[in-house]
């Protein structure tokens, strides 16, 4: 399928051309409608996460290949929020390239079942494979922009975070590869470390869970 353009609902006048182009689009394909099915499951606590759901459904409408990296104007990616069974500390790495403390996470690589991307990397980036998943959908849904690096021209990541629960055990394994340290953090220190907004807000409303 042809490529198209990425649409943002940035301003009234935007969303006007962003509509017009999306009706010329064939229909979707059954693997599309599968993922946005999926995706419309979302939790929505405000507007902010509304906008982004209509952002990526806009996306995946209008890029078939929205789960390979292939796609260079973005694609999918699937990420953990992992707390311990007390839901005290969240599990973070140290990400090499970016140089910051975030979610485990990474590419689909055309995997549609975005669960099993998360479950995948978290055991790849720390070694934590016995997870429970809290939330049946995402738990947040985030737009980022990822900077050029190694030939590879900036591009967005429009991630699919998942809510889990594991052991909380100290014996961590990160990938030397890509990370620098996997730890455990007490929710109540994130803010304190300098955690970004993107991982704050997630992290923030596990309190909400009953």
């Amino acid at each position: 399928m042809e490529r198209r353009a990425v649409y943002t609902h940035s301003a009234t006048a935007e969303e006007g051309i962003a509509w017009d182009a999306m009706a010329d689009l064939p229909p979707p394909s059954a693997a599309v409608l599968d993922l946005l099915g999926f995706l419309a499951t979302a939790r929505r606590f405000d507007e902010r996460d509304r906008d982004t759901l209509r952002r990526i459904e806009e996306f995946v409408r209008a890029n078939e290949d929205c789960l390979l990296r292939s796609n260079l104007a973005g694609h999918l990616t699937g990420s953990a929020f992992v707390v311990d069974r007390g839901r005290e500390r969240l599990l973070l790495i140290h990400h090499k390239a970016l140089g910051r403390w975030l979610q485990p996470g990474g590419h689909a690589d055309g995997d549609p079942d975005l669960v099993a991307v998360a479950r995948r990397e978290v055991l790849e980036e720390t070694g934590v494979g016995a997870l429970d998943l809290l939330v049946p959908g995402p738990w947040d849904l985030d737009i980022h922009l990822i900077p050029e690096r190694r030939g590879v021209p900036a591009h967005l990541h429009y991630d699919v975070r998942f809510l889990f629960s594991a052991g909380g055990g100290t014996d961590l394994q990160s990938d030397e590869r890509e990370v620098h340290a996997a730890a455990w953090v007490p929710l109540a220190d994130l803010a304190s470390l300098g955690i970004e907004e993107s991982v704050l807000r997630p992290a923030g409303r596990i309190a909400l869970l009953q």
